[in-house]
C-alpha cells in the first residue's frame, strides 16, 4: 500500500530544475486501490447530482457551478465511513468522473436551449447524443496531449483549480467536518428554496412593493429594484466574490436604472407598435420593455464580449495547432514498460475512438437532424474546430482556470451557419443542424479543459492516466444523460429565454443564427450593435465585459442576489485582523456557499418535478390572495435576512482566536 501521509513533492508547482524529475504522492512502483466499484460507483453518483444542480443554476443564472472540489471534499470526507478507507487514487477517480458533471452541462447549456427558444422539437436523444458525442471528442483529443499538458509544462501552466483540489485530496485535513459543512449549507438551502419554490411560504422576488418603495420608484420613474431570495443565487455570489458580483450587477443597474426609463420615456412620444414588441412602448411596463428590447443590448454585449475573446486568443490558437500536432507525434501508447503513472489510452484506440465517434455523429445528422450530405459537413466541422480549439481549451485552464468556450462556441456557430447556407440550407433545418454542431463543439471544448484539471491533480498525486481517461467516458454518459433529463423537464416546465429561466449563452447563440439564417424576426440589430459597443468600450477601460454584459441581459433580481453574496463573502474575508484566522474562515464560507449552490439547485430541480408532475397544483397557497403581495414580501426579507445571517456565522465560525 501506498504511503499516503506524504506531502507533495517540493517541484509540485515549479519548474524541474535540469535533471531532476518530480515524484507523484504515489509513486509509479507501487500498486494501490485506485479503480474499484466503490470508487466508481460514489463517482458516478454525484456526476447525477452535480449535473442536475449544474443544468439549473446555469439556465437560471447564466453561470455554472465547479464541481471539482466540493465532488474531492465530498470524497475525502466519506473515505473514513467505510471499513477500509478510501486511497487516495480512488478519491482520484471520484473526483474525475463527477467533475464531468460541470464540463458537459457547461457546453450542452451554451446551445441547446436555443433549438426551444427556435420553436422546435427537442427530443431527449438530441440533448443526450449532443452532449455525449462533445464529451466524448473532448477526451479523445485531449488524450494525445497529455504528456506535453501535464509533463513537459510541468511548472510552466499552474492549473489554479487543479492545484486547490490537490491540496483538498493530499492534506485531508479536516476533510470529515469541511463534508459537514458542505452537506448541513446544502441541507438548509434545499428545505428553503424547495419552501419558496414548491410550497410558497414566501416570495421567491423581493419587489419593495410591500414597503411602497417599489410601487414608487415603477411607477413614477419606471425603474425597478428586485432581489431574488433563493439560496442558490446568493450562494453563487459568494463565490463569484464582490468585485465580479459588482461588476454583474452594474450592467443590471445600467439596464433597470438607465436603459429602461429611456426607452419609456422615448416610447411615450411614439405612436404606434416598434417590433419586436406587439404593443406601443407608452403601453408597457418594465419587464415588457427589458423583455422586447433592452435585454437583445445585453445579448449584444454577450456576443462582443465573445468575439473579442478569441481575436486576443488568436496567437495562442495558432501556437496551439503546432503544439497539438507535436503533442500527437510525442504521445505514448499505453504498452510496453511504460511506467504506471505513464499509461495512456494507445493512439491507435484514440484515433479508432474519434472515427468511431464521427460515424455515430453522421448517423446522428442524417437520421434525426438533416441529410447526409449536410450531415457529412457537420460533423467535419465538429471535428476540425475541436481538434483546433481543444489546446487553446486546455491552456486557457492551465493558464487562469477559466475556458474561453463561449467566443470559441460564436465562431464555430458563425461558420456552420455560413457554410451550411451556401449549401442552400436554411430555415429552422439550418438552424437545427448549426446548433447541434455548435453544442457538439461547445461540449467538446468544456469537457477537455475540465478534463486537463483532472490528468494534472492525477499527475501529482500518481494516478495511472488510463484508468482516468477510460472512466471519465463514464463520467462523460452519465452526466450526459442527466443533464438531458434536467434540460427536458426545465424546459417542460418554464420558457427558456424568460425572465424565470433566461438562458443568456443559448440567447445570445439563438440571436446570432437567426440573424445569419433567417426564420423569423430576426435580431434587432441596431440595439443588438449598441450592446457590442458597449463591449468594446469596457475591455478598451479593462473592465470584463462578458460579466457586465451578462447583466444587462439577465434579470435584476438575480443579479442583486449575487451581489448580497459578493457582499457576505467581503464582510467574511474583513471578519478578522488575523491572517490565518481570515483564510480559514474564507475557505470554511466557500464551503457553505457551496452548499448553497449544490442544494438550492437540486431544490429547484424538484420543484420542477413537482411543477411537471402536476403535485404544484395540489398544494395549497399559505398566502391566500392578497395577502401574498404584502406578508408574502414582508416573509420574504426576513427570510433572506435570516439566510444572509446564518452564512455569515456559520462561515466565521473558524478561525476564531484562542
Amino acid at each position: 500500500m501506498a504511503d499516503e501521509s506524504k506531502k507533495l513533492h517540493p517541484a509540485a508547482f515549479r519548474e524541474l530544475k535540469p535533471g531532476e524529475t518530480y515524484e507523484p504522492i504515489v509513486p509509479a512502483s507501487v500498486s494501490t486501490f485506485e479503480v474499484t466499484v466503490r470508487a466508481v460507483s460514489i463517482g458516478l453518483v454525484m456526476a447525477v447530482i452535480f449535473s442536475l444542480a449544474s443544468a439549473y443554476l446555469a439556465l437560471k443564472a447564466g453561470q455554472g457551478m465547479e464541481p471539482a472540489i466540493p465532488i474531492a471534499i465530498l470524497a475525502v470526507g466519506m473515505a473514513g465511513l467505510f471499513a477500509r478507507r478510501s486511497t487516495i487514487l480512488e478519491n482520484v477517480i471520484i473526483q474525475s468522473i463527477g467533475a464531468a458533471s460541470g464540463a458537459v452541462v457547461a457546453g450542452a447549456v451554451f446551445t441547446i436551449p436555443a433549438l426551444y427558444m427556435l420553436d422546435v422539437e427537442v427530443s431527449f436523444w438530441h440533448i443526450f447524443l449532443t452532449a455525449l458525442f462533445g464529451g466524448c471528442l473532448g477526451v479523445f483529443f485531449l488524450i494525445p496531449l497529455r504528456q506535453f499538458l501535464m509533463v513537459n509544462e510541468h511548472g510552466k501552466l499552474p492549473f489554479p483549480e487543479a492545484m486547490a483540489t490537490t491540496e483538498i485530496l493530499v492534506t485531508g485535513e479536516g476533510a470529515g467536518s469541511q463534508a459537514k459543512v458542505l452537506v448541513w449549507s446544502a441541507s438548509i438551502a434545499f428545505l428553503y428554496d424547495l419552501c419558496v419554490l414548491s410550497f410558497g411560504f414566501w416570495r421567491e422576488i423581493i419587489t419593495f412593493r410591500a414597503v411602497r418603495f417599489g410601487a414608487w420608484l415603477e411607477d413614477r420613474f419606471s425603474m425597478a429594484f428586485r432581489v431574488d431570495g433563493l439560496a442558490a443565487i446568493v450562494g453563487l455570489g459568494y463565490i463569484v466574490g464582490l468585485k465580479y458580483a459588482s461588476i454583474i450587477a452594474s450592467g443590471s443597474f445600467l439596464s433597470y436604472l438607465v436603459f429602461i426609463p429611456f426607452v419609456k420615456y422615448i416610447g411615450s412620444h411614439l405612436a404606434g407598435v416598434i417590433p419586436p414588441g406587439t404593443v406601443p412602448i407608452a403601453e408597457m411596463g418594465v419587464d415588457d420593455i427589458f423583455r422586447n428590447y433592452v435585454r437583445l443590448i445585453g445579448i449584444g454585449g454577450i456576443a462582443g464580449a465573445g468575439i473579442m475573446g478569441i481575436i486576443r486568443s488568436l496567437p495562442s490558437i495558432v501556437q496551439s495547432f503546432s503544439i497539438g500536432i507535436k503533442g500527437i507525434a510525442a504521445s505514448r501508447s499505453g504498452e510496453g514498460d511504460v511506467a504506471r503513472t505513464d499509461r495512456n489510452i494507445g493512439m491507435r484506440d484514440v484515433l479508432l475512438g474519434i472515427v468511431a465517434v464521427g460515424v455515430c455523429l453522421w448517423i446522428f445528422f442524417a437520421t434525426g437532424v438533416t441529410s447526409s450530405v449536410v450531415g457529412l459537413v457537420g460533423v467535419v466541422i465538429a471535428l476540425v474546430i475541436s481538434f483546433l480549439f481543444t489546446l487553446v481549451a486546455a491552456r486557457a485552464i492551465g493558464l487562469i482556470g477559466t475556458n474561453p468556450v463561449s467566443g470559441m462556441t460564436l465562431v464555430t456557430l458563425i461558420i456552420t451557419s455560413v457554410v451550411l447556407t451556401r449549401m442552400g440550407l436554411s430555415g429552422k433545418e439550418g438552424m437545427f443542424a448549426a446548433m447541434i454542431v455548435g453544442g457538439v463543439v461547445c461540449t467538446a471544448l468544456a469537457v477537455a479543459g475540465a478534463f486537463a484539471t483532472d490528468l494534472k491533480i492525477g499527475y501529482w498525486i500518481g494516478s495511472t492516466p488510463r484508468n482516468q481517461q477510460a472512466f471519465k467516458f463514464a463520467g462523460v454518459i452519465v452526466s450526459a444523460a442527466a443533464c438531458a433529463f434536467a434540460m427536458m423537464l426545465l424546459g417542460s416546465t418554464y420558457t427558456f429565454g424568460s425572465l424565470e429561466m433566461p438562458a443568456p449563452q443559448a440567447s445570445a447563440m439563438r440571436e446570432i443564427i437567426v440573424g445569419l439564417m433567417g426564420g423569423g424576426a430576426g435580431v434587432q440589430w441596431i440595439l443588438f450593435a449598441f450592446g457590442v459597443i458597449i463591449s468594446v468600450i469596457l475591455a478598451l477601460v479593462s473592465v470584463p465585459a462578458l460579466a457586465f454584459a451578462l447583466g444587462m441581459y439577465l434579470p435584476i433580481q438575480l443579479n442583486t442576489a449575487v451581489l448580497l453574496g459578493g457582499f457576505l463573502a467581503y464582510l467574511v474575508s474583513k471578519s478578522t485582523r488575523d491572517e490565518k484566522a481570515a483564510k480559514e474562515r474564507g475557505e470554511r464560507g466557500v464551503l457553505v456557499a457551496s452548499g448553497y449552490i449544490a442544494g438550492g439547485s437540486i431544490a429547484g430541480v424538484v420543484a420542477a418535478v413537482i411543477a411537471a408532475t402536476g403535485l404544484q397544483e395540489k398544494i395549497p397557497a399559505v398566502w391566500p390572495g392578497a395577502l401574498m403581495d404584502s406578508w408574502g414580501e414582508i416573509a420574504a426579507i426576513v427570510m433572506v435576512a435570516l439566510l444572509s445571517i446564518f452564512m455569515y456565522r456559520y462561515a466565521t465560525r473558524a478561525g476564531h482566536s484562542k
